[in-house]
């Protein structure tokens, strides 16, 4: 898992999982914690995550929000997209572009 950026926009890339999950919350809790305004992550870079990698984007979420800003999820990849609509996360994460299930492949 690599996060390159600044307290403003994140590009997160690789895998966000249960092996990266601490050093991905405290890159991204201290991003929140030093900026102001909307803080983007651009998700096109990442190759999967699991439960605890969704659970780190949930945190921060629910930070972000503490400290008066704004998650926004950026690039989505399309297996993530799916995942977020059958969770109904779409519905509480700002999620650049939106996602409607209807505009997702089937699998």
């Amino acid at each position: 898992m690599h996060i390159r950026g600044d307290h403003v926009e994140l590009v997160v890339g690789g895998r966000l999982d249960v092996r990266s999950a601490a050093d991905a919350r405290t890159v991204l809790h201290t991003a929140v914690d030093d900026g102001a305004g909307d803080l983007v992550l651009d998700l096109s870079e990442l190759d999967s995550w699991d439960a605890t990698g969704l659970g780190v984007i949930m945190g921060v979420h629910r930070r972000a929000g503490r400290c008066g800003r704004r998650l926004v999820l950026r690039g989505v990849p399309p297996q993530m997209q799916r995942l977020l609509v059958a969770t109904r996360l779409h519905r509480i994460l700002a999620i650049e572009g939106g996602i409607g299930a209807e505009s997702l492949p089937r699998v």
